[in-house]
């Protein structure tokens, strides 16, 4: 998660977080009744860190609009216009700007320098990191295989061999890891995916059953004839 980030750059931690409503942050905000319910690897980082979520209201961009033209100075003055041979050149420009541009810039509302103004006032208001290292969590799921031989956490799919179809298997998911496991048998491991609804496959997993090359590229649906999902899980089509 990228907060941790802000947290070791600006030195310290907010007392609020105000986020908006993806799925990864918040499970539910319902936008009549103000009910927030948080993700709970989302609500046990805010713990771990000490801080107060906060939601934006849902369909109310105003809610964060300082936010949102932030965003748009930085693509017009630091981005437009220009291209990066890699996400190391894009971050190493970023950082140069800020430092020498953004942060020693003239601000029109305040009419001083904003590192100046951080320095004066805000520095103050956060938390001291003191040391603390960054947030890791172990969680543990209990997910049932699907017919296509994956089971799911967090939107991502991830594949398992296909006779484990329809069974119960246990899920850790730590350290950058997705580990499975059936009655303290591991039976897969993969790379945790840090975006959403992808499928990672195994083609080791899926032999025996797919008549194809071990290098064919599947879709999100794995692409089978009917009749070998009758086979494996029994019953018609």
């Amino acid at each position: 998660m990228l907060h941790y980030h802000s947290f070791y750059h600006f030195g310290g931690m907010p007392k609020d977080v105000l986020i908006d409503n993806a799925r990864p942050l918040v499970d539910k905000n319902n936008p009549q009744t103000r009910e927030v319910v948080f993700n709970n690897r989302f609500k046990a980082f805010a713990q771990y860190w000490g801080f107060n979520p906060k939601a934006c209201a849902p369909y109310r961009a105003r809610t964060k609009g300082k936010d949102e033209r932030a965003v748009g100075y930085v693509k017009r003055n630091a981005i437009a216009g220009r291209e990066f041979s890699s996400w190391e050149a894009f971050h190493s420009h970023l950082e140069l700007w800020m430092r020498n541009t953004a942060d020693e810039r003239i601000h029109g509302s305040t009419k001083e320098k904003p590192i100046i103004r951080f320095e004066r006032e805000e520095a103050r208001a956060l938390t001291p990191l003191n040391g603390r290292p960054p947030f890791v969590q172990q969680r543990e799921v209990i997910r049932k295989v699907q017919s296509d031989s994956c089971v799911e956490v967090d939107t991502n799919r991830y594949s398992v061999p296909w006779e484990w179809i329809k069974q119960i298997v246990t899920i850790q998911v730590h350290n950058g890891s997705v580990l499975i496991s059936q009655g303290g048998q591991e039976i897969a491991c993969h790379k945790e995916q840090s975006g959403s609804n992808q499928t990672v496959i195994d083609h080791a997993h899926l032999k025996g059953i797919i008549g194809a090359a071990p290098n064919q590229e599947f879709t999100s649906s794995l692409e089978r004839p009917l009749s070998e999902y009758e086979t494996i899980v029994g019953g018609g089509w």
